[in-house]
């Protein structure tokens, strides 16, 4: 099972390239950058953004440009947007990004993909919150069309194109792909579009839950004849016993959370987590 290193970047905290060579020095598999383009300053009480957020969540960098530094910074680990928020996103631009992002890191590029958990962000970008998750849909498969056909087109609700040509393609094929989320119909979300899985295992007392749907995807990926796709754990607790417990639940990768606070406490945080490497 590998263990790659997540964080907000921001101008306060540990910058991306000194990161991105922590990391690599020693000797995690992935380094992994969250997205929010802006917090809105109004926001619905009763909302799972609601009440108050940590200032970070407004000060994350870019993470193309975060990424695209760590690959000029790197050889060996792999890059991943964890998560990538697709429904902010034009495709048709996102797809050519992801691409040209995979060749120049030399095919180590890896995308998580999620719908958002803030209406208020995901209304400022153009998208009725409500239909986040068929806009998300949509997206995938529309850049799927995009990566894998010389001329590609697609014709949704959300997202209608005639037939296009768009290079380059990623290196990798196909692409590794992630669909986040932690429900059932995440689950076909992946079977139908995505490359891996990407959940949220972050909290204990719900493991026993989360390993059954780790059996019950493997058991659609089977029955759909997608063979072994992967499962990445986002935010479990840096511990033996709880990597032991998701590697033996089917677990490929788990995605650790560094410290915000600072440089000095993200850098504590790696030596402790390079302990859990096997």
């Amino acid at each position: 099972m590998d263990i790659g290193i997540s964080v907000f970047p921001t101008d306060q905290t540990i910058g991306v390239v000194d990161l991105a060579r922590e990391i690599e020095r020693r000797g995690f598999e992935s380094l992994w950058l969250t997205e929010h383009t802006h917090i809105p300053v109004h926001r619905a009480p009763n909302s799972p953004a609601g009440g108050d957020l940590a200032e970070f969540y407004a000060r994350t960098l870019d993470p193309f440009v975060g990424l695209t530094a760590a690959a000029m910074a790197t050889s060996r680990i792999r890059l991943g947007f964890g998560i990538l928020l697709i429904v902010q996103r034009e495709p048709i631009a996102t797809a050519k990004a992801l691409a040209s992002l995979d060749r120049i890191s030399g095919g180590r590029l890896m995308c998580g993909v999620g719908a958002g958990w803030i209406p208020e962000e995901i209304a400022n970008h153009g998208t009725i919150p409500s239909s986040r998750f068929k806009v998300l849909r949509e997206r995938v498969l529309a850049m799927r069309e995009i990566w894998t056909e010389d001329e590609a087109e697609y014709h949704g609700d959300f997202v209608d194109f005639d037939p296009i040509w768009s290079w380059p393609k990623p290196l990798q094929r196909p692409f590794p792909l992630f669909i986040g989320g932690n429900t059932a119909n995440t689950l076909r979300r992946v079977i139908e579009a995505g490359e891996g899985w990407f959940p949220v295992g972050n909290d204990p007392a719900a493991r026993p839950q989360l390993i059954e749907q780790i059996a019950e995807f493997r058991r659609m990926c089977e029955e759909a004849g997608r063979g072994h796709l992967p499962v990445t754990i986002y935010g479990p607790e840096p511990s033996l016993a709880a990597l032991d417990e998701l590697r033996a639940g089917g677990v490929d990768r788990v995605v650790l959370t560094l410290s915000q606070e600072s440089t000095d406490a993200a850098r504590a945080d790696l030596d402790s987590f390079a302990r859990l490497l096997d």
